[in-house]
């Protein structure tokens, strides 16, 4: 399967006759880290798990990878790493034990030392044993993220993924995304922290009431960025 990871045009959705994405028009590449911005409600999570194929579009067109996501092969699903809101991780199971049923399900490559692997890239050596409902809110996260990285996806869906993480985590998350889009995988991830996300950022969005209103490649001034923000939930842009 070929074509642009993301090429998304006039996505619509609605809840109980509410709009929540109002026609939003998206293409990412492969190699690109796309920030989207935006106030709560603007319809980034939805977005985003639409991108993640949990969500059916209510109108418009989403293709991933050249194939249209409406037939979602499970060829396509695998390509897809997510972290959103909920961790997905079993809480009755250790942190070894949840990796160590994603790689089964992925079918993942030496996978004791892929779980191995990332366990320590989290942090987590001390506690693998440990059930994760003993685990603390940025322990949680960072086997999450750990979990969407563990089969390679190329394209990575991230909600809000600096929650809960302490600076030593952020900074490690960073260098992970900037290896994976120098190595050509493609990232879109939604935040409310522009400091953290800006150094992976190669474009930056705000979508607004079910739009993208304001985007602009490379990562502007943060008083740039803070400027259009301000103009597009106001009105005035």
């Amino acid at each position: 399967m070929g074509g642009d990871p993301v090429r998304a045009e006039g996505l619509v959705r609605a809840f109980a006759g509410t709009p929540v994405l109002a026609g939003v028009d998206l293409v990412v590449r492969a190699g690109e880290a796309v920030v989207l911005l935006g106030p709560n409600g603007a319809g980034k999570t939805t977005l985003l798990r639409m991108l993640a194929l949990l969500l059916r579009p209510g109108g418009g067109r989403l293709v991933l990878f050249g194939v249209d996501a409406g037939a979602a092969p499970p060829a396509l699903r695998r390509r897809i790493g997510y972290v959103g809101h909920e961790s997905l991780c079993y809480p009755d199971l250790t942190a070894a034990e949840n990796l160590g049923f994603y790689a089964r399900l992925f079918d993942v490559p030496d996978g004791a030392a892929r779980v191995a692997e990332l366990i320590a890239w989290a942090g987590l050596e001390a506690h693998a044993r440990r059930p994760v409902r003993a685990y603390s809110r940025g322990m949680v996260q960072r086997l999450a993220l750990a979990r969407a990285l563990l089969h390679g996806p190329d394209l990575l869906l991230l909600d809000e993924p600096f929650t809960g993480l302490d600076a030593e985590a952020v900074a490690a998350l960073q260098q992970q995304l900037g290896a994976l889009r120098a190595a050509g995988h493609a990232i879109v991830l939604t935040t409310h922290d522009l400091e953290r996300a800006a150094p992976v950022a190669t474009r930056l969005a705000i979508l607004h009431r079910g739009r993208i209103a304001w985007a602009r490649d490379g990562a502007p001034e943060p008083t740039t960025v803070a400027a259009a923000y301000r103009a597009v939930v106001s009105g005035r842009a």
